[in-house]
């Protein structure tokens, strides 16, 4: 099967706007979660990672961009930055991932045929494949909170199909009163720092970000980290309600060594979905431990971004690679006391050590989930 690698990837959050910048920020525990009061997104105050008016993204009249389309854009181009891989060649696809896109457009107008044509993901992939001179058709990723992940995979699959040799995989969610009153309607939100797998533990943050990451089947791209396995698997459950036994996680995390062919002991780290929600969390520490990977250690990056929904599969993976890189696993900020029926190790300080292989995890509304391996060459 041929080999797909990691050429290079960009993180642009209110943690900071290149992926060095943001491991950086995590390796001190810095968190770009704060309380917010701003009116306009809720009627009280919240807990949220969100971009400051300051940092330009909020000026969406310029060149007629939203400012989840200029997120997805500023992201690619520091990735593309970093490559002499060129977006304009044929074999070089572009996928976008995203769960609510530009829906806040909603709140400023009417409905109407062409306020729903710009709204359309499609319509914002077309327009940031035209930005960047894309001469393939995009592909659009939206499957709830796996949706950074399984536009990895798509672009796995994709090249390891032939049609493409190249893949810039971007996702961007932005937090408006839309999304937020969404999840307040599920009472999902915490109010105060969210905790994972924390015995206190009462609900997410929300966050806004962005991610970039660029994948080659060829090896004189590479930046030393190939993706190695991959699978996703559907609970069948409930439209919001995870699994409760945590087997068709499980199912995803086996299907996905297998393809990489790991064992349990070959993980020499797990970044978790971990959402600081009940059952998420307990969903998730039971697949690990069915998995036989409880001895392994698990963080969740939730409590420095908060959820950033379409972009966190990307941004986590993308720490993850960097950790690899630096033989560092970052620790699980808000967690104090273990919270789930299954004794996982949870990473709680700054952890070194000689990392190979990295299994990323999520999970979504809709009872979706995901897996991916990690690996360096």
């Amino acid at each position: 099967m041929t080999d797909i690698y990691i050429s290079s990837d960009n993180i642009l959050s209110p943690v900071g706007l290149t992926t060095a910048e943001n491991f950086s920020q995590l390796k001190q525990q810095v968190s770009g979660i704060e309380l917010h009061d701003d009116h306009a997104v809720s009627d009280q105050p919240f807990m949220a990672s969100l971009f400051s008016d300051a940092s330009g993204f909020n000026d969406q009249a310029a060149n007629n961009y939203t400012k989840f389309e200029k997120l997805l854009i500023a992201s690619i181009s520091d990735a593309l930055a970093k490559t002499d891989i060129s977006p304009t060649h044929h074999k070089t696809v572009l996928i976008i991932s995203s769960t609510k896109g530009n829906i806040s457009l909603l709140e400023k107008a009417d409905m109407s045929d062409s306020l729903a044509e710009r709204i359309s993901l499609t319509s914002s992939a077309r327009l940031v494949a035209g930005h960047f001179g894309f001469s393939s058709k995009p592909v659009v990723i939206s499957n709830a909170c796996i949706s950074g992940i399984l536009a990895i995979l798509t672009a796995m699959r994709l090249l390891q199909s032939g049609q493409y040799d190249h893949a810039v995989v971007a996702g961007a969610d932005v937090i408006s009163k839309f999304v937020l009153s969404g999840f307040q309607s599920f009472q999902a939100i915490s109010q105060a720092a969210c905790k994972p797998f924390d015995a206190a533990r009462d609900g997410i943050n929300l966050g806004e970000g962005a991610g970039t990451v660029i994948l080659t089947s060829n090896k004189a791209h590479s930046s030393g980290i190939r993706v190695t396995g991959g699978s996703v698997s559907n609970d069948a459950n409930h439209i919001s309600g995870p699994s409760r036994t945590g087997e068709e996680l499980n199912l995803a995390i086996t299907k996905a060594m297998l393809m990489a062919g790991l064992a349990a002991g070959d993980i020499d780290f797990i970044s978790a979905h971990g959402t600081a929600t009940l059952f998420n969390d307990e969903m998730e520490a039971k697949a690990i431990t069915l998995a036989g990977l409880q001895a392994v250690p698990v963080n969740s990056l939730k409590g420095y971004y908060g959820h950033t929904l379409g972009a966190a599969g990307l941004i986590e993976s993308i720490i993850s690679i960097q950790s690899m890189k630096e033989n560092l696993v970052i620790p699980t900020r808000g967690f104090e006391h273990l919270g789930v029926t299954q004794p996982i190790n949870i990473c709680t300080t700054l952890y070194s050590s000689s990392l190979n292989n990295c299994l990323k995890t999520a999970s979504g509304f809709g009872g979706c989930n995901a897996a991916m391996l990690f690996s360096k060459q």
